[in-house]
C-alpha cells in the first residue's frame, strides 16, 4: 500500500481514522445470530472475548467491507474516495456519520458534521419538507432561532417553495436531492459528507452544488464520494482508493484515478471482439503505430489494416472511447472522409484534430457500415486502449473532430495483431 503513512497531529485535524474495520454476513439466519452473541458479549462484563475477536478473524459467511482504513482530515482539505461498487465506500461513510459501529479501529470527528450519505436519508417521509429542515437543523444542534434564521435561504437555495409544505414522500428523487443538499450545506458543517448526491441533480443544479462547495471548502472538512472522475479531480485534495473494503492508495487525487482506471482494466472480463463483413479476410488496429499515451489536446493518428478480397463501399466510419466505467465519452465521425475499401490489403489513416478527453486509459470500439447502415463491414469492440494525460477533467464537446481520412497501400499483416 502506497503513501499510507499518518499525517502528524494538529488542532485543525478534524477528522481521525485509526485502523477502521467492519465485517457483515451474507447469511441473514448467521447475521441475526452473530448480531446478538455480539450484543450479549459487549453488555456481559465478565463473558470473554470470541477468539475471532482477539484475532481479527472472520467467522462462517462473514466478510471484511470495511479492514484497515486509517487517514487523517483537516480544516480546508476535500478527501474523495474513489472504489468501484462494493469498495466499502459506503459503508465507511455510515461510520464516519455514525449510523454504524466499526467492529474495531476509532473514529475521530470534531464539531459539526453535515451528511447527505443516500437518496432521502435523514428524512421523515410523512413530515413536509419544511418541517424536515426543522427536525435535521435540531439534530445538528441549532436552536430554533438559528434554523428560522436559515430556513429561507434553504428553501431558495433547493428551488422547491412551491412543494416545501407537501409530505417528502411525494417528492422526487431530484426535489429531495435538492432539499438534502441545501440542509446540509446551509448548516455551515465542520465537516461534510456527500455519497454519489450530485449524480442525480440536473445540470444547473450540480454547477450551483459545486459552487456552495467550493465556498464552504475553506472552512471546513469535505468527504466526497463519486463515479465520476472529472468531479472527484475538480473537487479533492487527496484521494484514498479503496478495493473489497482495503485500502490501496491515499495521496495526490490524480494518482488516485489513475490506478483506480489500471485495477478497473485489469480486472475487465471483456476481449476484443471483431464482426467483419464476408469479403474481409483480416481487419487489425497497427497497435506498433499507436502512441502509449497522448496528451488531453494533442492530435492522434490511428492506422487500420485491411485485406478484402474485394472492393467495399462504405458509408459509416465511427470510433468510440469508451471510459473504464463503460461510458462511452468521446466519438470520431469520420463518415464524411471515408471512401471505398479497396481490394487487397491496404491502411487507413485516420488523424484526429485533438483529443479532449480526461486524464484516464480508454477503450476503443471502431465500427464501419455500408451506407444503409444494415451491411456491416468492420465492428471491432475493445480492439486498442489509449491513455489520455495532463488534463485532470475536460468538458470535452463529445465530438472529436476528424482532420484527414485517407487509404494507401500496404503489403504485411502483422499475425499478432489480427483480430
Amino acid at each position: 500500500m502506497e503513501n499510507m503513512k499518518s499525517e502528524s497531529d494538529g488542532s485543525d485535524v478534524l477528522v481521525r481514522v485509526e485502523g477502521v474495520a467492519k465485517k457483515f454476513c451474507r447469511d441473514l439466519k448467521k447475521s441475526l445470530w452473530y448480531g446478538l452473541k455480539d450484543v450479549a458479549c459487549e453488555f456481559n462484563p465478565f463473558a470473554k472475548a470470541r477468539p475471532a475477536e482477539k484475532s481479527g478473524e472472520l467467522r462462517p459467511g462473514e466478510f471484511w467491507a470495511v479492514n484497515g482504513v486509517s487517514f487523517e482530515l483537516r480544516r480546508g482539505e476535500c478527501l474523495g474516495l474513489v472504489g468501484h461498487n462494493g469498495a466499502g465506500k459506503t459503508t465507511l461513510l455510515k461510520m464516519l456519520n455514525g449510523l454504524i459501529k466499526p467492529d474495531s479501529g476509532s473514529i475521530t470527528m470534531r464539531g459539526r458534521v453535515g451528511a447527505l450519505i443516500a437518496l432521502g436519508a435523514g428524512f421523515n417521509p410523512i413530515l413536509s419538507g419544511r418541517e424536515n429542515i426543522y427536525v435535521n437543523g435540531s439534530i445538528l444542534g441549532l436552536t430554533r432561532q438559528e434554523i428560522d434564521d436559515k430556513v429561507e435561504a434553504i428553501i431558495d437555495f433547493a428551488e422547491i417553495r412551491e412543494f416545501i409544505d407537501a409530505p417528502v414522500q411525494s417528492y422526487s428523487s431530484g426535489m429531495q436531492v435538492r432539499l438534502g443538499f441545501a440542509v446540509a450545506t446551509a448548516m455551515k458543517p465542520d465537516v461534510l459528507i456527500l455519497d454519489e448526491v450530485l449524480a442525480v441533480g440536473d445540470a444547473a443544479f450540480r454547477a450551483k452544488c459545486f459552487k456552495r462547495i467550493g465556498s464552504l471548502a475553506r472552512d471546513c472538512a469535505i468527504i466526497f464520494v463519486s463515479h465520476d472522475q472529472s468531479q472527484v479531480s475538480r473537487i479533492c485534495t487527496r484521494s484514498l482508493l479503496m478495493a473489497r473494503g482495503t485500502p490501496l492508495y491515499l495521496g495526490a487525487t490524480a494518482r488516485a484515478l489513475e490506478l483506480y482506471h489500471e485495477q478497473q482494466f485489469s480486472s475487465a472480463t471483456t476481449a476484443a471482439t471483431v464482426q467483419t463483413h464476408d469479403c474481409v479476410e483480416a481487419f487489425e488496429v497497427v497497435q506498433s503505430e499507436m502512441p502509449e499515451s497522448v496528451q488531453a489536446g494533442e492530435a492522434l493518428e490511428l492506422q487500420l489494416r485491411f485485406s478484402c478480397t474485394e472492393a467495399l463501399a462504405t458509408g459509416i466510419g465511427l470510433i468510440n472511447f469508451v471510459d473504464p466505467s463503460g461510458n462511452t465519452v468521446g466519438q470520431a465521425d469520420f463518415s464524411s472522409q471515408l471512401g471505398p475499401i479497396p481490394a487487397g490489403v491496404s491502411l487507413l489513416r485516420i488523424n484526429l484534430e485533438r483529443v479532449d478527453l480526461a486524464h484516464a486509459t480508454y477503450t476503443l470500439n471502431i465500427a464501419i457500415f455500408a451506407d444503409n447502415r444494415r451491411e456491416t463491414i468492420v465492428h471491432a469492440v475493445a480492439c486498442a486502449r489509449l491513455k489520455v494525460e495532463g488534463a485532470p477533467y475536460l468538458w470535452c464537446a463529445y465530438k472529436m473532430p476528424v482532420r484527414e481520412v485517407a487509404f494507401s497501400p500496404s503489403h504485411t499483416l502483422s499475425n499478432a495483431v489480427i483480430l
